[in-house]
C-alpha cells in the first residue's frame, strides 16, 4: 500500500515524499508505503507504515482509501498490487525518516508533478489522483477543515482552499458560501486579534461532513481575480 499524505505549510500544499533506501529505485523519490503484513487490515498498514518511515502519527490526520492500482508493469519485481490511501493534515511537523527509508521531506505538490523529480514506481500517477481527490473532496465535503488547527479564521480556511486549488478566490463570496453552508462551521465566540487590521472571527469544524450546496471550483466563489 502507498501513501498520498498532503498539509499546507508557508502558503504552500505539500506533500510527504521519502528518499528509498533499497532497490528497487534504491535513492529515489517516493510516496511512503509498504507491504501489507499478515493480521492487518489496510488501515492498520497504512498507520503502521506512516509511522515506521516518517515518525507521523496517522491517527491524528483525515485518512481515506483511494485507489487500488494493478497495471502489470508498474512493479520490476513482479505482479505487485497496491492500494493507496489519501492523508490530509494541519501544518504537519518535519517528517523523521525511519528504518525503511532513506530520508523523508515535504516537498510542494507542484514541484513533484512537474515532471523535474521522477517518481518511483507509479507513484506520479497516484500523486496526480491524489490531488485530484483532494480537490474534489473541498468541493463536496468539510474536509478542508482537516488542514486547519482550530480555532481558525474564516481567512485561514480560504486559504487551504487557495492552496489546494491552485489558485485565489474572492474573499466576499468565500465568505458568504461557507458561512451558509449548515453545519460547516461553529463559532467560538471569540476573535483573533491581528497585528494589522480589524479582529477576525474564531470558527471550529462543525457536524456536518457534506457541503450542503457544494462549494465548486467552477461557482463564483472559485473565480481568480481579474477573470471576466
Amino acid at each position: 500500500m502507498d501513501l498520498v499524505i498532503f498539509t499546507v505549510r508557508r502558503g504552500q500544499l505539500q506533500v510527504l515524499l521519502i528518499e528509498r533506501g533499497n532497490d528497487p529505485f534504491l535513492g529515489c523519490a517516493a510516496l511512503p508505503g509498504g507491504f501489507v503484513r499478515d493480521g492487518e487490515t489496510l488501515t492498520e498498514a497504512a498507520l503502521r507504515e506512516l509511522q515506521e518511515e516518517t515518525a507521523l502519527d496517522g491517527h491524528k490526520l483525515h485518512l481515506e482509501q483511494l485507489h487500488a492500482y494493478s497495471d502489470p508493469a508498474r512493479d520490476p519485481r513482479g505482479r505487485i498490487i497496491t492500494v493507496a490511501y489519501l492523508a490530509l493534515g494541519p501544518d504537519l511537523p518535519l517528517p523523521v525518516a525511519g528504518t525503511d527509508a532513506a530520508g523523508a521531506r515535504w516537498t510542494p505538490a507542484s514541484e513533484a508533478l512537474d515532471g523535474g523529480m521522477p517518481l518511483a514506481f507509479d507513484h506520479a500517477v497516484i500523486l496526480r489522483d491524489g490531488l485530484e481527490r483532494a480537490r474534489s473532496q473541498l468541493e463536496h465535503t468539510t474536509v478542508a477543515a482537516a488542514f486547519c488547527p482550530e480555532p481558525f479564521t474564516i481567512g485561514e480556511l480560504r486559504h487551504i482552499y487557495e492552496a489546494v486549488w491552485g489558485f485565489q478566490l474572492d474573499p466576499s463570496n468565500f465568505r458568504r458560501k461557507v458561512t451558509r453552508s449548515e453545519g460547516f462551521l461553529e463559532p467560538t465566540g471569540e476573535r483573533r486579534i491581528p497585528e494589522v487590521g480589524r479582529p477576525a472571527a474564531l470558527y471550529r469544524r462543525g457536524r456536518a461532513s457534506l457541503l450542503i450546496p457544494p462549494l465548486l471550483r467552477s461557482s463564483e466563489v472559485a473565480r481568480p481575480y481579474g477573470a471576466a
